[in-house]
């Protein structure tokens, strides 16, 4: 399975279906050999005709499933055209600041009168508010009426292929919709001129999904209060992460516990433990009063059936994630192996669960939480001393205790240290206060937060309970990420580094002699001091950032490092999502990066858009902009710097165009900051929205200026890019930073004409991603998108 998830495109549907058709050979092989009815002599080896079979059936069965799904995928042709829909709400409506955004099961659409064929479950926004479709109409959309899961609407929307950026150790958004069956995105259009939409009513077939956001409603009410502390209390009843705020989640991760906030293996347990506890008690009481019932059904197969059934209840009804799906059918493994009296090794066990939640999601494999869940399980099975089992239970309430807190730091210290490596490689940082904090964390949220949450569902009045414990715990948590070193932060290994500090911390806690065990730290220390390449003396790097609609660049050198604009805000101002916060803070966190200088261009948001997020991160950086009040961080003609033998230098504006107090003389895209970049032999031109009239003025008054690299100007705009600029600078390359499908038609065809004629190649960050171009190798542009391509990516997946 892992081999074929690394397809840059599908095969055949027929080569899957074929492969899975050989997949039988070698065990009708192993058959007959085993009947005596063949002797082939390498056919004697079943373990190499399991694997051999095995790996068949495995890219196959991984293969067929993309193949059927790729099927459903959304005609390009159908993209921007406004179709009527007619279908159910497939999930719980997530709030946000512009609207809704929400899942939905198509059942009929037609474009002008005429059925079309969709995918059947798109991902759909109900924005409200001037512009808020993003169609640059100027009309006035009206905000949903409050969606609820279930119901049937018939409204007319404008969809797209999904598309996510493409950013190096950036999230994999394509993937994430790929995974949940998702081949379309769009939003509902509710303006006066679009017909209005109409609630039909609701759907039985998605009753479960209506009561989860009755319940999540009904935490939200009751807690109104505490607000945080609701968001927890929602996503382990329901499952519903987005109702935690982001800073919450940062706090989790710091110190360790995030793994605690979403419903894990450690809750299903928990709960399946406690139904086994009831349904024992409630049968063993029903055995006074008949007793046939208990001689027909023992109680051992009720509570254990009952406790496994309930369990997957509460699963499903949470969200059905990776880390319930592997608990609950390890659960159902141990309680059928009990049923029938007998007990497989735990490495069967284990494959069995592994194998089984890959049956059911095989790009699973591709998911943090899959390996973090699996890599637990199998260090606590494995590291087990068996000591339950071999020695007799204490006696005494206080013995029972002793030995309970023991286990716990036991384990608790096995798991800390075994996945440190792990969660190092998957997200460039490791709690050092994780094991402190879990000691308290876990009893307090799977033995007394989690279970107040659940009976909250029946008795509302103790979600304040539970409130109050996440508040409190949410203070100690505080306490502990404000501790220097709270959290190791380090670059991202290469994978063949990763890999081996991945064996060394399973290592360590492995039940060998210490001599070997310590053996593990020098498989762990060369990922733990990894420093990504850095350009040599003399040379520098440009990565222009696939951000959307908006301008994000880091500049490298030996050993300095610049970042040009912050990239756009991706909601209204009162919200904290920017592509400082999601794009290029992660990527620096990657590359192990400190900022020395940040220069922004303009004010606009989807230049500046992210300079809180960044300032915030790298305080020590020395910023630049055009529309700072103080004098020293502004950005003026003349300005220069040398790094490393590279030498940066502001072109525009110039003194004059600043007035009293720094007021900008010039429109806002006519004071961006113009950077030239060279090492005497390369040079790069960023020139963030300058008009033409500015771009005719620079190149008159440097007309022996060349630059190897442009950064187009207004993101391709038609009033951008003058001839005479292109006559002067003459660029080898030209990259575009511009928005999937956006709304202004950047890059204009006016523009790339001007590329064409003149030879110059470009590439635009849609299709390409993140564009990577060094002053070592000026002849050629890296792009994000070539060198992680995976079928399920939009542009591969569907031939645009």
């Amino acid at each position: 399975m892992a081999l074929q998830l690394q397809q840059a495109a599908l095969s055949p549907l027929g080569v899957y279906l074929a492969l899975l058709g050989l997949a039988l050979v070698p065990w009708v092989m192993a058959w007959g050999w085993r009947s005596g009815r063949a002797g082939w002599p390498w056919a004697r080896h079943g373990m190499v005709l399991a694997l051999l079979a095995g790996v068949l059936a495995g890219f196959g069965y991984a293969g067929l499933r993309g193949a059927l799904l790729a099927r459903g995928a959304l005609d390009p042709a159908l993209q921007g055209h406004d179709i009527e829909l007619t279908g159910r709400i497939a999930s719980l409506p997530q709030q946000g600041p512009q609207g809704e955004r929400f899942d939905f099961q198509v059942d009929t659409a037609q474009l002008r009168g005429e059925p079309v064929r969709l995918p059947p479950l798109l991902q759909l926004s109900w924005y409200g508010g001037l512009d808020a479709s993003g169609d640059g109409g100027g009309v006035l959309a009206a905000r949903s009426p409050g969606l609820r899961a279930g119901e049937r609407w018939r409204f007319t929307a404008r969809l797209r292929s999904p598309h996510g950026h493409a950013n190096p150790h950036g999230f994999d958004r394509e993937l994430w919709f790929w995974e949940r069956g998702i081949q379309a995105t769009g939003y509902v259009r509710s303006g006066p001129r679009d017909p209005a939409p109409q609630r039909l009513g609701a759907s039985p077939w998605y009753s479960l999904d209506a009561a989860r956001q009755a319940v999540s409603e009904r935490i939200d009410i009751r807690l109104a209060e505490h607000p945080r502390s609701a968001g927890v209390i929602a996503a382990l009843v329901v499952g519903e992460q987005s109702a935690i705020e982001r800073a919450d989640w940062d706090l989790f991760r710091t110190t360790g516990v995030a793994h605690l906030m979403s419903i894990s293996g450690l809750h299903v347990t928990m709960f399946a433990w406690l139904a086994t506890v009831l349904l024992t008690a409630m049968w063993g009481r029903l055995a006074h009063r008949w007793p046939p019932a208990v001689h027909a059904v023992p109680t051992q197969w009720v509570a254990g059936a009952g406790g496994v059934a309930l369990a997957a209840a509460y699963a499903v009804f949470s969200g059905w994630g990776v880390p319930s799906q592997r608990t609950l059918i390890m659960l159902a493994v141990v309680v059928g192996l009990r049923f029938g009296v007998r007990r497989w090794p735990w490495p069967v066990v284990w494959l069995l669960a592994m194998v089984a939640v890959l049956a059911l999601d095989p790009w699973a494999l591709l998911q943090p939480g899959f390996w973090l869940s699996f890599v637990a399980v199998g260090v606590l099975f494995a590291t087990d001393p068996g000591s339950h089992a071999s020695s007799p239970a204490p006696r005494g309430g206080l013995p029972r205790v002793a030995r309970a807190l023991v286990s716990l730091v036991r384990e608790q210290g096995v798991v800390t240290v075994a996945l440190a490596p792990l969660t190092l490689v998957l997200f460039g940082q490791f709690s050092l206060v994780g094991l402190l904090a879990n000691l308290v964390a876990i009893p307090l949220v799977t033995l007394w937060i989690t279970p107040l949450a659940m009976l909250g569902v029946l008795l509302p009045p103790v979600w304040d309970a539970a409130a109050w414990a996440v508040q409190a715990m949410s203070l100690g948590l505080a306490w502990l990420a404000q501790w220097p070193w709270a959290a190791i932060v380090r670059p991202v290994a290469p994978w063949p580094l990763a890999l081996a500090a991945v064996v060394g911390g399973v290592l360590l806690v492995s039940r060998l002699p210490w001599s070997l065990r310590l053996a593990g730290l020098t498989l762990v220390w060369p990922a733990l001091l990894y420093l990504p390449p850095r350009p040599a003396a003399g040379e520098f790097e440009l990565i222009a950032l696939d951000v959307g609609q908006g301008s994000a660049v880091l500049l490298r050198t030996a050993g300095h490092s610049l970042l040009y604009d912050t990239g756009p805000r991706y909601g209204p101002q009162n919200d904290a999502a920017d592509a400082g916060d999601r794009v290029v803070l992660p990527l620096l966190r990657a590359l192990g990066e400190t900022l020395d200088a940040v220069v922004v261009s303009h004010r606009d948001s989807d230049h500046a858009g992210g300079a809180a997020s960044v300032q915030a991160a790298q305080p020590h950086a020395r910023w630049l902009s055009s529309y700072d009040a103080e004098p020293g961080r502004r950005c003026v003609a003349g300005q220069r710097w040398h790094w490393d033998g590279v030498d940066f230098e502001v072109l525009h504006p110039q003194p004059v165009h600043y007035g009293e107090g720094g007021a900008p003389r010039l429109s806002s895209n006519a004071m961006s900051c113009v950077l030239h970049v060279s090492n005497g032999r390369h040079s790069a031109w960023l020139g963030g929205d300058i008009d033409a009239a500015q771009e005719v003025r620079l190149a008159l008054a440097r007309p022996g200026l060349r630059a190897t690299v442009m950064l187009a100007p207004h993101h391709g705009s038609q009033t951008s890019s003058s001839p005479v600029l292109l006559n002067t600078l003459a660029p080898r390359w030209v990259i575009v930073q511009s928005g999937y499908r956006n709304r202004f038609g950047h890059p204009a065809e006016s523009v790339l004409e001007r590329y064409r004629q003149r030879g110059i190649p470009w590439v635009a960050s849609p299709e390409c991603g993140a564009a990577t171009w060094r002053s070592d190798q000026p002849d050629a542009i890296a792009c994000q998108r070539e060198m992680v391509r995976r079928y399920w990516h939009a542009l591969a997946a569907h031939g645009e």
